[in-house]
């Protein structure tokens, strides 16, 4: 500090490296309705996953038509991984299935387990855990990234991605635990960890591989959703196509409106920022 001058003193060349909005980034709507096509899709996932829990509750869906469902969703993962994936050797593929296969046989094993977890607690309280759940799932989801880690990849998943995948398999353990045998148990839990653990990371090497063949995966997604949902109840059906709008269109349109009014100030009264990396 200089004698004579106040301890809050600026002189007259203080706002000259005055920059604003040095790191505002103009968004395109087309590309931010693109990249809400993942919430847009993965919400419709989970939804249709609601579906298998509430039929097969009710009995309409049976165990050998549920066990025909995730062997085709498993063949399928494995086809689409082997189509798009850019490093996947034999030896990782081989390595794959082995550990599928262990865990398949783990949770057949705890399957008697998870069928008599919740006898001394009502549906009404399982269902709405349930819901809760989910609905965190939801928030806590990562829909950039997927929720294994992918071959050759250095990052691994997120902290809140791992929380959302945790929270989708207690609501699934939570739903199995209602239903009559043991075999539907084991065949509904697999259902779930196929789609909550498996089906972001096919998705993701699908998006990886081609985006139109994600943007048509998606919209096969969307629709086989809402269809399912109008034959359960148009009140639903509503409800979801609203849903899907606001957060197709109309969210995108209001991010992009609202960049105008951001201001952004950097000077140099701003923090020193390192130009390395300091792991190097």
């Amino acid at each position: 500090m200089q004698p004579g001058f106040g301890d809050n003193y600026t002189g007259d060349s203080f706002l000259e490296d005055m920059v604003t909005n040095a790191n505002v980034v103009k968004r395109d709507l087309c590309k931010v309705i693109l990249d809400s096509v993942s919430i847009s899709q993965y919400l419709c996932t989970v939804i249709l996953v609601v579906l298998v829990w509430t039929y097969t509750l009710a009995s309409t869906v049976s165990l050998k038509s549920l066990l025909l469902l995730d062997i085709t969703m498993l063949v399928s993962g494995f086809v689409v991984l082997i189509l798009t994936a850019r490093m996947i050797s034999l030896k990782l593929f081989a390595q794959y299935a082995l550990n599928i296969l262990y865990f398949i046989t783990g949770l057949y094993a705890l399957s008697p387990i998870y069928h008599t977890l919740t006898k001394s607690i009502s549906s009404d309280s399982i269902w709405a855990l349930t819901t809760m759940l989910i609905v965190l799932h939801l928030f806590l989801h990562d829909y950039t990234g997927c929720t294994v880690k992918d071959p050759g990849s250095l990052t691994n998943p997120t902290l809140s991605s791992n929380i959302a995948l945790n929270m989708s398999i207690i609501a699934s353990v939570l739903i199995a635990s209602q239903l009559q045998s043991r075999q539907l148990v084991f065949a509904i839990v697999l259902f779930s960890l196929q789609v909550f653990l498996f089906a972001p990371f096919v998705a993701y090497c699908i998006k990886r591989y081609s985006f139109w063949l994600y943007l048509w995966f998606s919209l096969g997604v969307v629709v086989l959703t809402l269809v399912l949902v109008y034959r359960l109840q148009g009140f639903f059906f509503g409800v979801l196509l609203g849903l899907l709008v606001f957060i197709t269109f109309i969210c995108p349109y209001w991010l992009t409106r609202i960049q105008k009014y951001k201001f952004e100030i950097n000077g140099p009264w701003d923090e020193a920022k390192l130009c390395f990396d300091i792991n190097e």
